[in-house]
């Protein structure tokens, strides 16, 4: 018999004529997409309706908050004439209220409860609510629960719902169709800024809350990026009789967030509320929506290992969901803290929680799951899960191949980021208090120790200051953590004194790091500085030298502090939490950490390493032995007996960083470096390239060797430079050299004339007597390329250049001799040199 949405119990809702679609579509397909405008009801109807059409056994509902998830469980009760506990339930971190045919879930459960039973044994259907935020956790239950459907439970039906869910990508992926409703409850009429705002948008949010309430009747919910904007703006508008005004974000207590939510018992309601109140939740009394237009999001840089939260304009779909609320009840306004010309700037979607969070909780449920390919509606980026792999291979949480250890299985079970996780296993009960600070929203202000903030929850006289309501729910928070730790989970990193590490060799391949089962008293008392250096071993921080407060993480990156910090001077910190900064990360939370402690705690983590290395400051070889965690150098001492090659190898920098001139070239290295550079490129002889460029560039080939030992840069005096270019040659090389482009040449009287090959034109330098009688102008190499003669006077002066000797015989040399003879008697001029002979002597005197 075909479903009928009037027989729904409850006043009819704008979904209603699309039920029955979906219903059939569900029933026949175990699969559907459900399009639906804030306000038509999804939330409230679909689970009921599905109910009647399908099996019998659990429907679950995932809601993105827990807020949300209790105030949809309630009303689907109400609905139904009960109260929960009966046929509709809820379950969320810290509280449940089961149901025996609808429970109500935030999304994060979902996972769990599909790693400790994948078969979902006695659940029908899973109704993926807001499915639009794409959580994470949203994302990884809508994949685990598909391989399920495809390889155990094929009677497992599975429905995506939302408002402004880009509707396509998510139907291709889950190979369904899409049910569409088409009405909104009541209107909602828009309203922008008649010009851009210029000012902080503090001032210009509540500037146009006191024109919202001035203007209109009714509840008014105002959209603000955070809690520190709610507590600004709350403290800007002009005070209104009967206006009653209430916060409304993720970190206040869960009653006050359903107070904040109920209708207003007398006068007029005004929540200042987060993206909490974008989705599912619906606020009886709200007839006005006031959008600043701003989001606040948190993004990871793996290349940090940081997430921060970074403020920015919110989508068209975003958009949307804050106008709705307007409309939910009654007839609506919504003023938008934007123009309507800037509205076409907006993105139309926010970008999905996978693509920009820390993926470290993901990377071990999907190692837990033991699959690589889940259907993702988006793949989560390859350089963040490796960022993620990396952490939890460092947690001990995978083993060398990626596969989850029995550590790592003991983090999945635990309500925590991994990192959270492995401290409260290291740590037991005694973690629990410093778990619960850190997941929780910071209760202090004004400083960055861990300390006082721990002092402040075991005596709140200790820090009076601190914000009391924060303090409560993370001491609920510890309790809770506490009743978590079981005998025997507790470990420590470090071997007992006791314990012999094994050699090197004989660990096996793909091995998680071994934990001892002894405990470390001082991590069981309470050890703070070691706890979070457990949770968090790529922020051990050490102080740079200098005045301000700068330390090095060990995972690379840079951090800093306000000088008046009473942390800024200490030497080793174990840094919990910064602003996330890639360049230099601010401080917020952090406890000093013991040399003692550290070395205790991450001996294993540490590696000696010996460095030769070039200082440019010193002009000298740096030999040092450091003890390294990560990029830290703990310990860094003199290494007096370091390798004659390691020396070389550093000394050969040196030379890169000097140049080449900083080597002992000669005249005859200059001549033979020209000689071969000639050579290769005049006739592409298969000689070596010695130009300054390539010997540069294949330093190593033809220097390295020969600074082995080498430390300062007047060293390099003792090089033979000559010697060791010419051994670049083999013997044919060099017998090739000296015909085609020999050294040295022989003048008619047998001098021997060195060449000059640098230049274009090779030339040598020879006094004109000794080339008398030749007729024909001299040539070499393997082109017979004319000699550039540079003619020298008998006291070896220069007199003329030319590359045609028979020219100058006949031209120039008339002239020469003229000018010669008297400066030269005791030399010989001939009136024709070509037919004189050569000379190197004066004539001979006269008897």
């Amino acid at each position: 018999m075909p479903f009928a949405a009037e027989s729904l119990p409850g006043p009819p809702q704008p979904i209603d004529p699309v039920l029955p679609a979906l219903a059939a579509l569900v029933a026949k397909t175990g699969l559907a997409v459900l399009q639906a405008p804030p306000g038509a009801g999804k939330t409230t109807r679909v689970p009921l309706a599905l109910d009647r059409v399908l099996p019998q056994g659990r429907i679950l509902m995932l809601e993105p908050r827990r807020v949300a998830a209790r105030a949809a469980a309630e009303r689907l009760a109400e609905t139904l004439g009960e109260r929960p506990g009966g046929q509709v339930g809820y379950r969320m971190r810290g509280a449940a209220c089961p149901g025996r045919r609808i429970e109500v879930i935030t999304e994060g459960l979902l996972t769990r409860l599909i790693q400790s039973d994948p078969e979902l044994v006695g659940i029908v259907c899973i109704l993926f609510d807001e499915f639009h935020e794409r959580a994470l956790q949203a994302d990884l239950g809508l994949a685990l629960a598909l391989e399920i459907r495809a390889a155990l439970r094929p009677d497992l039906a599975l429905v995506a719902m939302s408002a402004t869910l880009d509707a396509a990508p998510v139907a291709a992926l889950m190979g369904t169709e899409i049910v569409t409703a088409k009405g909104r409850s009541f209107p909602v009429e828009t309203r922008y800024l008649p010009a851009p705002a210029r000012g902080p948008i503090e001032r210009e949010a509540a500037a146009l809350i006191d024109r919202a309430l001035r203007e209109t009747e009714g509840g008014v919910l105002a959209f603000l990026p955070g809690e520190a904007e709610i507590r600004r703006v709350a403290g800007l508008i002009a005070p209104q009789p009967g206006v009653v005004l209430q916060p409304l974000y993720g970190a206040m207590p869960l009653a006050e967030q359903r107070a904040a939510i109920a209708p207003a018992s007398d006068g007029r309601k005004l929540v200042l509320a987060t993206a909490i109140a974008e989705t599912a939740l619906t606020i009886p009394d709200v007839r006005v929506v006031v959008d600043a237009g701003r989001a606040r999001r948190p993004r990871f840089d793996p290349g940090s290992g940081m997430t921060r939260l970074v403020t920015e304009r919110i989508t068209r779909a975003e958009a949307a969901q804050r106008r709705g609320r307007a409309g939910r009840v009654a007839p609506g306004l919504a003023y938008r803290l934007w123009t309507q010309g800037e509205e076409g700037a907006l993105a139309a979607y926010p970008p999905p929680e996978i693509a920009i969070a820390d993926l470290a909780g993901l990377a071990l449920d999907l190692a837990l799951w033991g699959a690589e390919d889940l259907p993702f509606l988006t793949a989560p980026p390859e350089s963040a899960l490796a960022e993620a792999r990396s952490l939890l291979r460092s947690l001990g949480a995978l083993d060398r191949a990626g596969r989850i250890t029995p550590h790592g299985r003991g983090l999945a079970g635990l309500p925590l980021h991994p990192r959270l996780a492995h401290m409260l296993v290291a740590g037991g009960a005694g973690a629990a208090e410093l778990a619960a600070l850190l997941q929780a929203r910071d209760p202090l202000r004004g400083d960055s120790d861990l300390g006082r903030r721990l002092a402040a929850l075991r005596d709140p006289s200790a820090a009076p200051d601190a914000a009391q309501p924060a303090l409560l729910r993370i001491r609920s928070d510890a309790k809770r953590l506490r009743a978590l730790v079981r005998p025997g989970l507790a470990f420590a990193l470090t071997p007992p004194p006791e314990a012999k590490r094994q050699p090197e060799a004989e660990s096996q391949p793909g091995s998680a790091p071994s934990f001892s089962r002894a405990l470390q008293p001082s991590l069981a008392d309470g050890d703070t500085a070691g706890l979070v250096s457990l949770a968090y071993p790529d922020r051990i921080a050490l102080r740079r030298p200098g005045d301000a407060p700068r330390w090095l993480l060990s995972g690379g990156k840079e951090a800093i502090m306000a000088a008046e910090d009473p942390l800024a001077s200490q030497r080793l910190l174990a840094i919990a939490e910064t602003d996330g900064d890639p360049r230099a990360a601010r401080i917020r939370l952090a406890a000093p950490l013991a040399e003692s402690r550290l070395l205790q705690l991450h001996r294993d983590r540490m590696d000696e390493r010996r460095v030769c290395h070039w200082s440019r400051r010193r002009r000298a070889v740096v030999a040092r032995i450091r003890l390294m965690l990560g990029a830290l150098a703990l310990e860094d001492r003199p290494w007096p007996d370091a390798p004659p090659a390691a020396l070389g190898a550093a000394m050969a920098d040196g030379v890169r960083d000097l140049g080449l001139d900083a080597l002992p070239w000669s005249a005859a290295a200059r001549r033979f470096q020209a000689r071969v550079v000639f050579l290769r490129s005049e006739a592409g002889a298969t000689l070596p390239d010695l130009s300054d460029a390539g010997l540069l560039a294949d330093l190593d080939a033809w220097l390295t060797a020969h600074l082995a030992g080498l430390r300062k840069a007047e060293d390099l005096a003792g090089l033979d430079l000559t010697g060791i270019l010419k051994a670049q040659l083999d013997w044919g090389q060099r017998a090739l050299l000296d015909r085609d482009a020999p050294g040295a040449i022989s003048a008619p009287t047998g001098t021997r004339l060195p060449v000059d090959w640098s230049g274009e034109i090779p030339s040598v330098s020879v006094r004109l007597q000794e080339l008398f009688g030749l007729t024909t102008h001299p040539t070499i190499g393997p082109t017979h390329r004319p000699l550039r003669l540079s003619l020298l006077s008998p006291a070896n002066r220069p007199v003329q250049v030319t590359s045609d000797l028979p020219g100058f015989w006949a031209t120039s040399y008339p002239e020469v001799r003229k000018a010669m003879r008297g400066r030269y008697p005791k030399h010989p001029w001939p009136e024709d040199p070509t037919r004189a002979l050569p000379s190197r002597r004066p004539k001979p005197p006269r008897p």
